[in-house]
């Protein structure tokens, strides 16, 4: 038997058949490369799958025909609709165009290792290194999470300081997470235990306490809860003095990933203190500050669950023109299915620790509840906002995973049966398919932890504004257990917050469309079910998750003629934000006043108007501080929330009891459309509260919060 030859060994036989062909150096030649996503999948010796979804074929076929060439392009499929073969394919076009060096930008490290495996077996080659030879030599799509570009160190360079600006093609997946990066990076936070901390507020102490002597009195307290802005004109007029306190520390850990940011906006910057820190942010980030960003010649941008779009404007400097016109599949048919129920909008007595005792008993296969398992056990995946949140599972849950240990979470999740698993502050990026997640469970979500946030939320509490992010996250958090079309979950939403969600009609009609339609289902039970204990939430569970044919043709058909939203939503404050601080920013600050009051002319929302007052009168302070005051007064008038003028504000006298019971009556009857909504209202005003030593609401940006928040004019 003879052996195997080595390569470039020429037989022995004499029959001169030569080397090894090097098949790499075949076929190559000068052929042009493919540039459609579709023929280079088809293209690839071992394909994952035998052929592209037809939703991933028709968004490439759309993007590339037609939408190629613009330099913004928003992508919009279902959670497990298989974004992210389509941004790799597109990735890997660029690459072939010669557009410039390709950069697919995922969450966070844990997604970017998702990445690279999906890419491995789309033949897509990829590296995790900026300086690879093979991305700056445009042969590998460079995989990396956003902090790498969005940083005061960023490695692609920031304006005035380290390398050039690099060409790229850049796709963002998971495009919402990215806002949140975004504005996360370019935000100073100066601790409270660092020495400029107690300087700047005694630099601003006589400015704070004339807006809240109670707020400044928390903040001397260490109060947690202490939430004080400090007024933009005092800001303003003591920018010197704030740059020498600031600067000698640019080169500190807590300052030099956002310094190089911020620097050159300081002084429009706002700035918010609290106990734990003294909080600075621009109202846009400056995002021409990474360059290699700002010109690349091709952005996409991969979302689920994005349905309110301005954020990309204001965050990333977006053209609203181009982001307003989606690429999407012709069907939004290709989500997995999903029953949504609310235990406390069924039934406001419905005790908390009885659904975690339910949701314990379907991990262990008992659905009927009887302590006997008759069933297959699933896994049960609960996501919670906080460690607070997570500590009220600590007796149910078998395993609780934190950002850190979402690798290995998620991989014993999908090798088997795991239990009831919880997930600390992780609503988005962790896919769980099959029977990793069978029981979805979201008790709360996350609530704005940054002071300017947490300041907006009171501010516009009931406005659109709000209840759009919050319905983001929420469907972010509700796509965790389907990733694709044939996959199922039941999803279980706990508190009144959650619950107002999917009844009130303002919050409904901010989902997506395909998620609308399965609340209109799962509300069809609902009313079935109304007023009754668990045992029929176990019943409709148990039909949902025994692939009862009743449920399934009812999910199938409730999905089969909905169709994606034609048009994208960018709110018109939004777009006139981003001009306002981009004028701003180039001290053009009387245009820029301008700018918001075209917009504030056409507005409706008195909570709103009067914000953007706010904004507007910092840029007028610039040139006339005397007017604006005084349209800071009348800012006031409408949102009184927003700050309270340098003179102080006139009194005015209480209303007659008769009067404010008659207003009350007519703020209830518009807030809430029926007494569901009310309890419902009332209930989640309520979990806002934290009873302790405090006795203080632990935030004031929940459902109802307009109540609970307090002015101190």
């Amino acid at each position: 038997m003879s052996r195997p030859r080595a390569f470039g060994e020429e037989c022995r036989d004499g029959a001169g058949l030569g080397p090894e062909l090097d098949w790499d150096r075949i076929g190559t030649g000068d052929s042009e490369a493919i540039l459609r996503p579709r023929d280079i999948y088809a293209g690839l010796a071992k394909r994952p799958w035998p052929y592209l979804r037809h939703e991933q074929g028709e968004v490439l076929d759309e993007w590339f025909d037609r939408r190629r060439d613009d330099r913004d392009v928003v992508i919009k499929q279902n959670t497990g609709g298989g974004k992210t073969a389509v941004g790799l394919l597109i990735a890997q076009s660029t690459l072939n165009e010669g557009i410039g060096k390709a950069v697919y930008l995922a969450p966070d490290k844990y997604l970017v290792r998702q990445v690279r495996e999906e890419a491995a077996r789309l033949s897509v080659a990829t590296t995790d290194d900026p300086q690879d030879p093979a991305f700056l030599a445009a042969q590998a799509v460079l995989v990396t999470n956003y902090d790498k570009l969005i940083n005061g160190k960023s490695v692609f360079g920031v304006v005035g300081d380290g390398p050039e600006p690099i060409d790229l093609g850049i796709v963002v997946d998971d495009a919402h997470a990215a806002l949140a990066t975004a504005e996360d990076q370019f935000r100073l936070r100066v601790p409270a235990s660092h020495e400029t901390y107690q300087k700047l507020l005694d630099l601003f102490a006589d400015d704070l306490q004339h807006q809240s002597p109670n707020k400044w009195a928390e903040l001397q307290a260490k109060d947690p809860t202490a939430l004080a802005p400090i007024p933009f004109w005092a800001w303003a007029d003591k920018k010197a003095r704030v740059m020498e306190i600031l600067h000698p520390h640019r080169f500190h850990d807590d300052f030099k990933f956002a310094w190089p940011l911020i620097a050159e906006v300081l002084h429009l910057c706002t700035a918010t203190a609290t106990a734990k820190a003294v909080e600075i942010r621009p109202s846009c980030p400056p995002i021409d500050r990474i360059p290699s960003f700002v010109r690349a010649r091709r952005r996409v941008y991969l979302t689920a669950t994005l349905s309110d779009d301005s954020a990309l404007v204001t965050d990333l400097d977006a053209d609203p023109s181009l982001v307003v016109r989606p690429v999407t599949p012709g069907s939004a048919a290709d989500l997995g299915d999903r029953m949504i129920l609310a235990p406390v909008a069924l039934n406001p007595q419905l005790d908390p620790e009885a659904v975690r005792q339910l949701a314990r008993q379907f991990a262990d296969g008992d659905r009927d509840g009887d302590g006997v398992p008759e069933d297959v056990p699933v896994n049960v995946v609960v996501l919670v906002p906080s460690e607070k949140a997570a500590k009220a599972w600590e007796t149910y849950a078998d395993r609780t995973y934190r950002v850190g240990d979402l690798a290995v979470g998620g991989k014993q999740l999908q090798a088997g049966h795991v239990g009831l698993v919880v997930l600390v502050n992780k609503y988005d990026g962790v896919d769980l398919p099959a029977d990793a997640c069978r029981l979805l469970i979201l008790d709360g979500i996350p609530r704005p932890l940054d002071g300017v946030e947490r300041r907006e939320a009171i501010a516009l509490a009931d406005s659109s504004v709000r209840l759009a992010g919050e319905a983001q996250r929420i469907e972010q958090g509700m796509g965790r257990g389907v990733r694709d079309s044939e996959d199922y979950c039941a999803v279980l939403l706990l508190g009144a917050g959650l619950g107002v969600a999917i009844h009130e009609p303002r919050h409904l009609s901010l989902f997506s469309p395909a998620t609308q339609a399965q609340l209109k289902l799962s509300s069809d039970i609902a009313r079935q079910i109304k007023g009754e204990g668990l045992d029929s939430v176990r019943q409709a569970l148990r039909a949902c998750l025994g692939r009862r044919h009743q449920w399934t043709e009812r999910s199938r058909r409730a999905l089969a003629e909905v169709r994606y939203a034609p048009h994208g939503t960018v709110r018109p404050e939004a777009v006139a934000l981003r001009e306002a601080f981009d004028l701003a920013a180039t001290g053009r600050t009387i245009a820029a006043a301008d700018r918001i009051q075209l917009t504030v002319n056409d507005l409706d929302d008195k909570a709103l108007r009067g914000w953007l007052q706010e904004q507007k009168a910092a840029y007028m302070h610039m040139t006339d501080p005397v007017a604006a005051q005084q349209v800071l007064a009348g800012a006031l008038n409408e949102n009184q929330f927003v700050l309270k003028p340098a003179g102080g504000v006139e009194s005015a006298q209480i209303k007659a009891a008769a009067v404010q019971a008659r207003e009350a009556a007519q703020f209830l009857s518009a807030e809430y459309g029926d007494g569901v909504n009310l309890v419902l209202g009332v209930k989640a005003l309520l979990e806002e509260v934290v009873w302790g030593d405090e006795d203080r609401s632990d935030d004031a940006s929940g459902p109802g919060s307009a109540w609970a928040a307090t002015s101190d004019s």
